[in-house]
């Protein structure tokens, strides 16, 4: 397995030239300028990722990670941990929302055991690149080590990687996993500076007075780790979830094969936050598919400078939003791409542009 580092080293800007370029095509395309708008933004933002004013996705994936939490200990979901492994399964047999987007849009879908607690012996199609058994509760201390947090964005950064090396230009990640708000609500607190209280939600669907307490708790834990916010590993390590980790792989993996990453709701985005503080170029390849309902969402996505294409009032995680993103993503490059320009076509420009 490749250092992190590598990673890290290898990751390039976007190319301005590229997006120059497909700016200049867009403003000649048979439409009034900017109609399409995030469309078009996003063909443009395409063009620097991919390299050439024309882009194209092809073959495209998505990564759903799945791993336990020892933070349900607290209470802090409606639903007990043993879910986690039950969907991993439902997964396999192809009844879950992300098996059914992502046939939609025409992408395969990988889901990777990186932390799941049981021991289930999963079919072909599971993943297993098992770190650990589900993190230690961040409760009463770090959630794993930091070799750990290491060897789990490690792996997803190879997936990456090897996927684009067999001919995937387009990527997703999605999360699986009970609990995995709460590390995602300590992490975005942590990184954006702002509250406990302002990033945490209700997840899957806990009352008021649980909602209560899982503030505290995130309270209590971030008083007890002391995450540096400058340390996307000692973020990660202390507060972080595995799943989270391989996604923040896997971000970085796909940013260093320069390919956009698509990323999910909050869970996932809380990864992005991961992957940003640790190798910063990783940001332009990441593309925000939806705006959760989970309040922490919209803050993480403004610490990221990104705008969501999507709000539709989603918060299943999975990769479901990301892979309705990405249908969208391929639409703008089949825009940029394949439309008619005022002179190809003799169609007049406006008044003011002759």
């Amino acid at each position: 397995m490749k250092p992190l580092n590598s990673y890290i080293e290898s990751t390039i800007d976007p190319d301005v030239s590229s997006i120059t370029a497909s700016k200049i095509r867009q403003g000649c395309l048979t439409k009034p300028p900017g109609s399409l708008g995030k469309v078009e933004d996003l063909s443009i933002r395409l063009a620097g990722i991919y390299r050439t004013s024309t882009p194209m996705i092809g073959r495209k994936m998505i990564f759903t990670m799945a791993a336990d939490h020892g933070i349900t200990e607290e209470g802090v979901s409606a639903y007990p941990s043993e879910v986690t492994a039950q969907m991993v399964m439902n997964f396999a047999n192809g009844g879950a929302a992300i098996n059914v987007l992502a046939k939609h849009v025409d992408a395969e879908i990988k889901v990777i055991d990186v932390g799941v607690k049981s021991e289930t012996e999963w079919p072909p199609s599971i993943i297993r690149k098992k770190v650990k058994h589900g993190t230690d509760n961040f409760a009463i201390g770090p959630a794993m080590t930091h070799d750990e947090a290491r060897m789990v964005i490690e792996i997803g950064a190879e997936l990456a990687e090897s996927a684009v090396a067999d001919g995937v230009n387009a990527i997703a990640i999605g999360d699986m996993g009970i609990g995995n708000t709460t590390a995602a609500s300590a992490i975005t607190s942590v990184v954006t500076g702002r509250s406990v209280s302002d990033v945490t939600g209700r997840g899957t669907g806990i009352d008021d007075t649980r909602l209560a307490a899982k503030v505290a708790v995130v309270e209590r834990s971030l008083r007890l780790n002391s995450p540096d916010p400058y340390d996307g590993l000692d973020v990660l390590s202390k507060i972080g979830g595995l799943e989270i980790g391989g996604l923040a792989g896997i971000i970085i993996g796909a940013a260093a094969s320069r390919v956009p990453v698509f990323l999910d709701g909050f869970v996932s985005s809380s990864a992005a936050l991961i992957a940003d503080v640790i190798s910063p170029k990783c940001r332009s390849y990441m593309i925000a598919s939806h705006l959760s309902v989970e309040p922490g969402h919209a803050i993480l996505l403004r610490h990221l400078d990104l705008l969501p294409l999507l709000d539709l009032n989603m918060r299943l995680g999975e990769g479901t939003g990301a892979a309705l993103a990405m249908s969208i993503a391929e639409a703008s490059c089949k825009i940029l791409r394949d439309m008619a320009t005022f002179e190809g076509a003799k169609v007049s420009k406006s008044i003011k542009e002759v």
